[in-house]
């Protein structure tokens, strides 16, 4: 028998039940995968309340890893047997087991282990294109990241670390301080004690930062822009205290600013995109940035771990085991 989290309305952690589903045999261009470990993400968070409506009843969750079970009799990119991992596509990670495009799955390379790979998938990659696509960092450069203890920050502060480039992050606490000061993050702000803004134009001598990697959104960018040195990028990534309202073209102009909102979705859209930022990354991993873990739930108690996320109780990485 196999289970999965499912909601039957948008709304709090107590709409996610721990329900028996089916799952077919794989159709034209499907696998099965039998899963075991489940990536946790604020986008979960948001398709769970409606911010990203769902067709209900359904699952959520963006991210696994697995075993291939079975394929569809036109699969080649696969075979039973296969470790697996997936990001984005079609919803529905919060699974026991469950059916996903063959073209879309990354064969996992044997010294990445399944635990790592479902708590950097998702993360990582997201870490990869906004290192090398949306800003190419240079060595020497001063950078911003917001929430530099969460999942993403900590890999991106590790990262920009090894690449020559000084780090200044934004954190809640002073537990969250130390665990980023530990993971390669060299000024550390607490958003919640001092102006993050006076803080980086004090840091940079007033000349502001070539980039800003904001996963937080609503509570930080008029900030974050005003941080900026001429020409700066302002990536907004997430929005994990609500989305960034429109932004007129008047508040970029005096320094002429650039303002993105990149996506994973659009980075993992083909096998060749996917190859291009996933490779970067397992390097990094092989290279001696570590995928910080710090948080396991079952899967069944995929409430317990959205609760505490939502809370800001969370560093790091958090994942949702599957029972063998």
């Amino acid at each position: 028998m196999t289970y999965a989290i499912q909601i039957h309305a948008h709304g709090g952690p107590d709409v996610m039940q721990w329900q028996k589903i089916d799952v077919p045999n794989p159709g034209p261009g499907e696998a099965r995968i039998k899963q075991t470990c489940v990536g946790l993400n604020f986008i979960d968070v948001y398709q769970r309340k409606g911010i990203y409506p769902l067709s209900l009843p359904t699952s959520i969750g963006m991210e696994a890893v697995g075993i291939v079970e079975a394929v569809g009799s036109d699969v080649s990119e696969v075979i039973p047997g296969d470790r697996v991992a997936y990001v984005m596509g079609p919803p529905g990670s919060y699974a026991e087991a469950r059916l996903y495009p063959a073209s879309r799955l990354i064969k996992l390379p044997e010294d990445i282990s399944d635990q790592q790979a479902a708590a950097m998938m998702l993360k990582g990659l997201t870490a990869s294109y906004l290192i090398h696509k949306t800003f190419k960092v240079q060595k020497g450069q001063k950078v911003l990241v917001h929430a530099a203890a969460g999942g993403v920050g900590l890999i991106l502060c590790q990262w920009l670390d090894r690449l020559g480039v000084e780090v200044i992050g934004t954190v809640g606490s002073p537990e969250k301080e130390a665990l980023a000061r530990q993971y390669g993050c060299h000024h550390v702000i607490r958003y919640n004690e001092e102006d993050f803004a006076e803080a980086v134009l004090s840091l940079t001598h007033g000349e502001g930062v070539p980039v800003v990697y904001d996963g937080v959104g609503a509570s930080v960018y008029e900030q974050s822009l005003a941080c900026l040195a001429r020409f700066g990028c302002y990536a907004n990534f997430g929005a994990a205290s609500g989305a960034v309202p429109p932004v007129p073209g008047s508040a970029l102009a005096a320094k002429a600013l650039y303002y993105t909102r990149p996506g994973l979705a659009a980075h993992t859209a083909t096998p060749t995109l996917t190859n291009d930022i996933a490779q970067p990354l397992f390097d990094a991993v092989r290279q001696g940035v570590k995928i910080e873990i710090n948080q396991t739930f079952p899967l069944k108690d995929a409430a317990h771990a959205h609760a505490a996320l939502e809370g800001r109780k969370t560093t790091g990485s958090t994942i949702l085991t599957v029972e063998a």
